[in-house]
């Protein structure tokens, strides 16, 4: 193995386990804060070398593998029977399922990701305060391509799992933004999918 090929490896290995052992999500601040652990100077001349999300998802994914064989199935299930209960809340909002709980490589910090779609934000909150379900939000911004987009998202918490809800307007339904792991569209699923899903998980 190449000296370079070696590096890019143990950052990778080290950014899944900044990932499993201290929570973080963002694949990207993973990533920064792994290579720091090789010093400065190699940080400035690592450039390519630096490891792809999908390389740091593999070792993500083979760390729950060794560690969390056992419980696992048990707290995938959990969280998908969690997810499907506030997408069949959020329904007139058109919810589809996201990220972790759907690719099933969660941990015990894993949040939950729904996309919904809406009108306004105001839309939305109204709804969730008729429901008596409580939120926080907030404004996340995107890059796509060259451009910055600013998105609303809703944080609810419940079970001690928080739901994030990713707010999009009603055109973008069918429009699929790119994996940050795979570089393809992103995979997502509607409530009744989620559980055919989950029903192939308990005659499997």
């Amino acid at each position: 193995m190449k000296r370079e090929d070696k590096i890019r490896r143990m950052i990778a290995q080290e950014a899944a386990r900044i990932m499993y052992e201290e929570g973080i999500n963002e694949y990207r601040d993973a990533k920064r804060k792994a290579a720091k652990h090789f010093g400065p100077e190699k940080v400035l001349s690592l450039g390519s070398h630096l490891p792809s999300n999908a390389e740091i998802h593999e070792e993500l994914q083979r760390l729950i593998g060794i560690y969390e064989e056992k419980a696992l199935p048990e707290r995938l299930m959990r969280l998908r029977i969690l997810a499907l209960r506030y997408m069949e809340i959020l329904e007139p909002f058109s919810p589809y399922q996201v990220g972790s709980v759907l690719s099933g490589a969660v941990t015990e910090r894993s949040d939950i990701d729904i996309h919904i779609f809406a009108e306004s934000m105001e839309e939305v909150e109204e709804y969730l305060k008729e429901k008596n379900v409580p939120f926080e939000q907030d404004v996340v911004t995107i890059r796509r391509g060259g451009e910055f987009f600013e998105y609303p998202h809703i944080y609810i918490e419940d079970e001690g799992t928080v739901i994030e809800c990713s707010v999009y307007p009603p055109e973008d339904i069918h429009k699929r933004s790119k994996s940050s792991i795979t570089g393809r569209p992103i995979e997502r699923v509607d409530a009744k999918k989620l559980m055919k899903i989950m029903v192939e998980m308990t005659s499997g």
